[in-house]
């Protein structure tokens, strides 16, 4: 039976390319699992956006001279580039600048201050005046009052993750003129986040065991500790105005914004496809199953703020899911933009293909701890497993195949012991990678689809039909189709994961259309099916390119 499925994408900042960091933290995990949901049948609705507001894009904007629009609309464009090359399957991906997302916002800041979840307060915030303006979180840096990390920003502490009030931070300085602001108050509207607590509490009780340990810790560590009301409006006049008189200047705070954004988006696919009432199944029906897509800095969002919002608001589904990984470690040392130690999505592609930096990505996953990306791990993975295991295989049988049986699939014959037991093994294989890939356990799924290639490998060396047909070519075709059984089997697995080699795996072994639509069983080529002459699926890398990508970053 068919489910409905939701999957929501972290928004990225509009004010800097994309990294490796952000694929690995939330976009490769998330369009393997939207792919796999098509291929078995399940309505699937994946949606994100650029994050255009907020204080991150207008920083940029001020070093970079010019206006946040400007910058904004840069990095949109560079990200749906990205997305291009990466294979990312979205359904919908948008930016929070939309008419249609400044109206959804509103209404839910609307519908919330009615209910009496958002209240106005006078706060204390820092003023800088040197510049002579109220400093948003963002404009503010110091020690976080937690943990003493250096650096925190006024919003949150990226070293222990916490959310924070800039007023907290110790010795803060102004991050446009580094002088120290005084604090001052100013009117701003709160979300009564301490309302929610007992709701969350069990809430969050209900999903024991369902969700990472590492975002079920995290969530409830953060809820023993009593959720405090948190500021939604700040001072700027970039992002979504109050929807109400007398507050000119103030907007939604880009955290309370950005999370509306999975709404605003499933609203505007809905009437993009020409069915305004569309989006409703997935944000109405008690029965659809609502995922996540994060890096681990963002759960405290989307477990308890965004599920709060929902609550508040009322009838809206709670997240079924939030598998959020951990995150991605550069050559062993901790990423920096600052220091040039990343690798930027547009900068691979200048040079390498899709394929080989999703299964470093995927086999490599942080899905329960920080893993590392290294070019010497990216050579090896590419030349040992998609080269020499998985593309070799592909490579010698079909090309010996099209050589010796006039390019058609070998009769079936009778299969022997060894053919029967691989091909239950293909069987078993997808079963057990499907059972994998829907409890998000994809770093699993694909080392048990590289599994079954190793063993179809060591099948063929030990029927080695290049020297059996030459005394029984029925044994040699039958071994072949055996193999040709198993690769049918593989492209399909691996299908979410390498789209690319998948299609191109799918068109030589004699299919038309696309490798999805076989849906997620193994497809067989039929005894006599023409195949199509095969080429290389995968490039082997020189591993002269592992001290000239390490010297690009200066490492």
């Amino acid at each position: 039976m068919s489910e409905r499925i939701f999957i929501g994408v972290a928004w990225p900042y509009a004010n800097s390319n994309l990294h490796l960091g952000h694929v690995a933290g939330a976009y490769l995990p998330a369009d393997i699992f939207a792919r796999y949901n098509r291929m078995i049948g399940n309505e699937v609705l994946m949606v994100s956006g650029s994050d255009r507001h907020g204080t991150p894009v207008t920083i940029s904007a001020e070093k970079e001279n010019t206006t946040p629009e400007k910058v904004a609309q840069k990095y949109h464009d560079s990200f749906c580039r990205s997305w291009e090359q990466l294979n990312i399957s979205w359904d919908l991906f948008t930016s929070t600048e939309t008419e249609n997302h400044k109206k959804v916002s509103q209404d839910i800041f609307l519908k919330l201050l009615d209910k009496g979840y958002i209240y106005k307060d006078s706060v204390k915030q820092f003023y800088c005046e040197s510049c002579k303006r109220y400093l948003p979180d963002r404009y503010v840096e110091g020690t976080c009052p937690l943990c003493g990390a250096a650096g925190a920003r006024g919003d949150q502490c990226d070293v222990c993750g916490k959310p924070l009030n800039s007023i907290e931070l110790k010795d803060p300085k102004c991050k446009i003129c580094s002088s120290t602001p005084v604090i001052k108050s100013s009117d701003h509207f709160f979300l009564k986040l301490s309302a929610f607590q007992d709701d969350l509490i069990k809430w969050i009780d209900s999903v024991n065991g369902k969700w990472r340990l590492n975002v079920q810790r995290f969530t409830k560590n953060y809820l023993e500790g009593g959720l405090k009301d948190r500021a939604i409006t700040r001072d700027l006049d970039w992002g979504i105005p109050l929807p109400i008189e007398g507050y000119e200047g103030k907007c939604l705070y880009v955290w309370f914004e950005a999370v509306i954004g999975y709404l605003s988006a499933s609203i505007e696919w809905a009437e993009k496809k020409g069915d305004k009432d569309a989006w409703k199944p997935f944000w109405l029906d008690k029965d659809t199953k609502s995922y996540y897509f994060i890096g681990k800095d963002n759960i405290p969002f989307h477990t308890i703020i965004w599920p709060a919002m929902l609550m508040g608001y009322g009838d809206l589904i709670l997240p079924y899911d939030v598998p959020a990984n951990e995150f991605l470690t550069i050559e062993s040392q901790k990423l920096s933009k600052s220091r040039n130690l990343a690798v930027w999505v547009y900068d691979y592609f200048e040079r390498y293909a899709a394929d080989p930096l999703r299964f470093l990505l995927s086999i490599n996953m942080p899905e329960t701890g920080d893993a590392d990306f290294s070019w010497r791990e990216l050579v090896r993975r590419n030349n040992d497993e998609l080269v020499a295991t998985y593309g070799n295989l592909c490579q010698r049988v079909l090309t010996f195949t099209f050589k010796k049986f006039d390019g058609k699939v070998p009769p079936k014959g009778d299969l022997d012991e060894a053919s029967v037991a691989l091909m239950k093994q293909s069987e078993d294989t997808l079963q057990k990678v499907g059972e994998l890939l829907s409890t998000c356990h994809f770093k699993d799924a694909i080392r048990e689809a590289m599994e079954l290639a190793h063993s179809a490998n060591r099948y063929l060396d030990d029927a080695a039909p290049w020297k059996t047909i030459k005394e029984d070519e029925t044994k040699a075709a039958s071994s072949l189709y055996t193999v040709i059984a198993v690769i049918s089997a593989l492209k399909t697995m691996l299908y979410p994961f390498l789209p690319d080699s998948s299609q191109k795996l799918h068109g030589f072994l004699g299919f038309d259309g696309n490798v999805a639509d076989s849906g997620w069983k193994i497809v067989i080529p039929e005894e006599g099916q023409q195949l199509r002459e095969p080429s290389i699926l995968f490039t082997k890398l020189d591993e002269s390119i592992i001290e000239e990508e390490q010297a690009r970053m200066g490492i």
